[in-house]
């Protein structure tokens, strides 16, 4: 008994049809589609493409330079559209601007987005799903006190 334990873990043993008490006979068909899959080999059931997380439309970012009050609301329009939106605020008169920006800090708020100034009268608004870092400001006061 003890050589065909030995002969059976060497795989010299022939003798396939003694069974040890408490072994019991497995039949080849109950075992699973899981047992068969050599290593190394894929389960494609598993396999998730690198392109399947990314949304097929791009996020975007659209540049801006209004000259009327009524330019806000494509502003406003691309915001809902999840697009980030930057704009400059040159050619305007300040007056006006301030209402531009009053009028899209209202509508990053209800998106639960951000506004930053970016530069002297240039804004960047972002939806939700943008995250920004750092402030161009911080940069710049840095290199005005360098001068």
């Amino acid at each position: 008994m003890a050589f065909s334990k030995i002969g059976k873990f060497f795989g010299v043993s022939d003798d396939e049809d003694e069974l040890l008490d408490g072994e019991e006979y497995v039949d080849d068909q109950e075992i699973t589609d899981e047992d068969n899959i050599p290593n190394g080999a894929i389960d494609h059931d598993k396999v998730v493409s690198i392109k399947s997380g990314i949304n097929s439309a791009k996020s975007k970012i659209v540049l801006y330079e209004p000259r009327v009050y009524s330019d806000a609301k494509d502003v406003a329009q691309n915001l809902l559209s999840n697009k980030a939106v930057i704009i400059n605020f040159s050619r305007m008169e300040d007056a006006s601007a301030r209402r531009i920006v009053d009028f899209i800090t209202g509508t990053v708020y209800a998106l639960n987005g951000e506004i930053q100034r970016i530069g002297d009268k240039i804004f960047l608004a972002t939806p939700p799903k943008f995250v920004t870092n750092g402030k161009i400001s911080d940069l710049v006061d840095k290199k005005d006190n360098l001068s």
